[in-house]
């Protein structure tokens, strides 16, 4: 019987916890100790400058990169309460004319100014070079519950579809909701009783307290609340009754997990597991081989298609193929094309949540004559989709095939954790052939051989000089006679393949001659 296992393999900088369901390793999540994700943190920040045509801020929250602030970020529903530094629980509880209730709509330096001190916390981290996203409404996850101090708004989690049980978590909220924000009950809070819940809601309402203390002894910006290390939250989060195991390779580690287990889910004790064998822990569970897969370009489907993954700065692109599955005979086109593309749609939601690609996506599939085909290709991508914490959405399926849907992106990819630009090509992908380089570098002699005392060195890559003499030295003989000068060509395997170098002979005294 398949399982559902969380597994972590905490190494010296890093830790890596992999997310099994029925056996499929579906997400890969990497935490290292030099760039610890900031997604959930909570600041003190300052405006430093406010940008009114993006109806935006910049605030600095003591990091190399200031914080981006939108609008969207401060107003909250139709209104939103603005309180002074200093103002008192009093003060921010009661509506007798001292706060300010502004619009959404309200031009955003009638809400901040620059200078001004803001709590935040961090929505989305830092992905490229663009600087972390933080929102002014802050909230804090609990095991069961999370409590939005600001907010007057809770209710409970959409994945909780029990008409029943919704109704039951709504009445223990009311019960034990706060005196100021708002409660929301996880999909975890799925029949937990009420003394468990408002012990949640009052560890997190304490939480607050501590926060708004350290907030106001803090004069400068900088960290006021952390969230907990990758292993710590993976098992706040993800430790439901389905997990049949949590296991991890490193003593340290589970002992931590162990205790923090112990005294937020004592019940599932038995389920924190060290692991003691000779293999590493990811080539033991087949994990390292999917990471391999998760980073190449073609992604084979299980008929024969393939995908082809390309992903740049502002979209991802998604493209479909049969490959070598073709059917059976002309006839059953269509069904081969359908096959395909449901395969496809498969494989790309799977994909799209181990790889944690997010941002706009395009889904380039094969083409398809029958609307009933188009139908149940949308309905299977819109039906996988369901199974993904990340919020996705989909627009429908064009005449060419073509699907753009969005996924929310709160961190760098996968891809981009991992790779780094070529320093060949600087991320484009290609180089100039070697050809190009060749007749581009006898171009340039042609230009500078005047400046040359003498005789003239080309030095080349390997790869270029074997095009130069390859054509029966035709084109460099050419040149001779045209600038009237001898050229030598010479290799130098550390020159970049693009590169050349052009100098005078004298210079280079009784290096080797290749002619």
């Amino acid at each position: 019987m398949a399982e559902n296992l969380i597994i972590i393999n905490a190494d010296v900088g890093e830790t890596r916890a992999a997310i099994i369901e029925d056996g499929i390793i579906v997400e890969l999540l990497i935490e290292r100790d030099n760039s610890r994700s900031i997604i959930g943190n909570v600041y003190k920040g300052r405006v430093v400058r406010v940008l009114p045509g993006m109806q935006a801020a910049f605030v600095d929250i003591g990091m190399e990169r200031n914080a981006f602030l939108h609008v969207s970020d401060l107003v909250h529903g139709e209104d939103y309460e603005v309180f002074a530094d200093n103002a008192s629980e009093e003060e921010r509880a009661c509506d007798d004319g001292k706060i300010r209730r502004i619009s959404r709509y309200t031009p955003i330096r009638d809400i901040i100014k620059e200078g001004e001190s803001v709590m935040v916390q961090v929505s989305k981290g830092p992905i490229s070079t663009k600087g972390a996203r933080v929102t002014a409404h802050v909230s804090l996850p609990g095991r069961h519950l999370v409590y939005m101090p600001t907010s007057d708004r809770g209710g409970v989690s959409r994945r909780i579809t029990s008409d029943t049980e919704r109704k039951r978590l709504s009445r223990i909220l009311k019960r034990v909701a706060p005196q100021h924000g708002a409660l929301i009950a996880r999909t975890v809070a799925s029949g937990v009783g009420a003394d468990a819940l408002a012990a949640d809601g009052a560890y997190l309402v304490e939480t607050w307290n501590d926060i708004l203390q350290r907030n106001s002894n803090r004069k400068n910006p900088g960290l006021l609340y952390e969230e907990l290390d990758l292993p710590l939250r993976v098992a706040r989060d993800r430790l439901s009754e389905k997990v049949s195991e949590i296991s991890v390779d490193n003593a340290d580690h589970y002992e931590r997990l162990y205790s923090f287990v112990d005294r937020l889910i004592p019940s599932r004790l038995d389920a924190i597991k060290l692991y003691s064998g000779e293999e590493p822990i990811f080539d033991a569970f087949g994990i390292e081989t999917e990471i391999k897969r998760a980073l190449e370009r073609r992604v084979a489907l299980p008929s024969g298609g393939y995908l082809i993954i390309d992903q740049a700065e502002a979209l991802t692109a998604i493209d479909v193929n049969t490959g070598k599955f073709v059917g059976k005979s002309s006839k059953d086109q269509e069904e081969t094309i359908l096959v395909t593309n449901l395969e496809a749609v498969d494989e790309i939601v799977y994909q799209l949540r181990f790889r944690n690609i997010g941002g706009l996506i395009v889904l380039d599939l094969i083409d398809m004559d029958r609307p009933t085909s188009r139908r149940k290709v949308l309905g299977r991508l819109k039906d996988r989709l369901q199974g993904d914490r990340a919020k996705a959405s989909v627009i429908k399926i064009s005449q060419f095939g073509l699907v753009e849907m969005t996924r929310e992106r709160t961190s760098d990819s996968l891809g981009r954790m991992l790779h780094e630009a070529c320093p060949y090509c600087e991320g484009t992908g290609s180089i100039l052939s070697r050809d190009t380089v060749a007749y581009e570098a006898l171009r340039e002699v042609r230009r500078r051989y005047d400046e040359i005392k003498g005789d003239i060195e080309l030095k080349v890559h390997p790869d270029v000089s074997e095009v130069l003499h390859s054509n029966a030295l035709g084109p460099l003989k050419d040149l001779e006679k045209r600038i009237s000068k001898k050229v030598v060509v010479t290799s130098d395997g550390s020159l970049h393949r693009e590169l050349f170098d052009i100098r005078s002979r004298r210079r280079i005294g009784a290096n080797k001659e290749t002619t």
